[in-house]
C-alpha cells in the first residue's frame, strides 16, 4: 500500500486532483482532496473530495448518484498533484454535461486530434441536423436496412483485402467497416462508452479463465 505520508500538501493540507474518465480520457474536472478524503477514495474505490467552498468532505454522487469508481490513483513527479482514473456512473459537471470542460477557448486547426469518440459525436450531428449532401444523412435517412447492408458490405471487403493479405487495403476497408459500424452504433443509441464497457468485462473473464487454467 502506498503511504500517503509521501505526498506534498499544500500549507491548507490539500493536493490537486485532476480526474480523468477511463473510457474517453477526458478530462472531468479538477477537484481537491485532503488526507481523510484520499483515504475514504482509496478504502471505498469512490472518489470523495474536499469542497473548498464549503469547507467539507463530499463523496462524488452521494446526492446526484453520478458516482466514480476509482481505477488508479497517480501521483506526479513532485508529489504535489494527482491524476485519479475513474469509471463514472453519470456527468461529472453540476451543470449535468460529462466534464466541468466545454468551454473552447483555443484549437489549432493544423493539430486538430481524432478520436472515436469525436468521429461519433460528429455522426450524432449528422443524425439529428441531417445537412443536405452528406453520405451521412443519406444512411441515417434510408434506415436501419441500409446501414446494415452496408456493414455487411464492407465486412466482406475487409475479408478479401485480409485473405489477398493486402495490407494497406485492408486498412481503408477496416476504416470503412468502422465508420459504418459508427452509424449503426448511433441509429441504435448504442455509444463508444456502451462498447468499451463490454470489452472490459470480457477482459476481466478472460483473465480469470487464464489463471483458473494455470492453477
Amino acid at each position: 500500500m502506498f503511504d500517503i505520508e509521501k505526498l506534498k500538501f499544500d500549507e491548507k493540507g490539500l493536493i490537486p486532483c485532476v480526474v480523468v474518465d477511463s473510457i474517453t480520457k477526458k478530462v472531468l474536472t479538477v477537484a481537491y482532496m485532503n488526507k481523510e478524503s484520499l483515504k475514504i477514495t482509496m478504502e471505498r474505490g469512490l472518489t470523495c473530495f474536499y469542497s473548498r467552498s464549503r469547507n467539507e468532505l463530499w463523496l462524488k454522487g452521494e446526492t446526484s448518484g453520478n458516482y466514480q469508481h476509482v481505477v488508479s490513483i497517480t501521483a506526479d513527479c513532485d508529489m504535489d498533484a494527482l491524476t485519479v482514473v475513474v469509471e463514472k456512473d453519470g456527468p461529472a459537471c453540476h451543470t449535468g454535461t460529462d466534464s466541468c470542460f466545454n468551454t473552447p477557448v483555443y484549437q489549432s486547426e493544423a493539430l486538430s486530434e481524432f478520436s472515436l469518440e469525436g468521429l461519433y459525436n460528429l455522426l450524432v450531428g449528422r443524425k439529428q441536423d441531417k445537412p443536405e449532401g452528406s453520405y451521412t444523412t443519406y444512411l441515417f435517412e434510408k434506415g436501419i436496412d441500409k446501414i446494415l447492408k452496408k456493414v455487411g458490405e464492407e465486412c466482406t471487403e475487409v475479408i478479401i483485402g485480409g485473405k489477398a493479405g493486402d495490407k494497406a487495403e485492408t486498412v481503408y476497408e477496416i476504416a470503412d467497416l468502422a465508420y459504418h459500424v459508427m452509424v449503426l452504433m448511433v441509429e441504435m443509441g448504442i455509444s463508444v462508452e456502451d462498447i468499451h464497457r463490454e470489452l472490459a468485462s470480457r477482459h476481466i473473464i478472460d483473465h480469470k479463465v487464464k489463471q483458473e487454467k494455470m492453477q
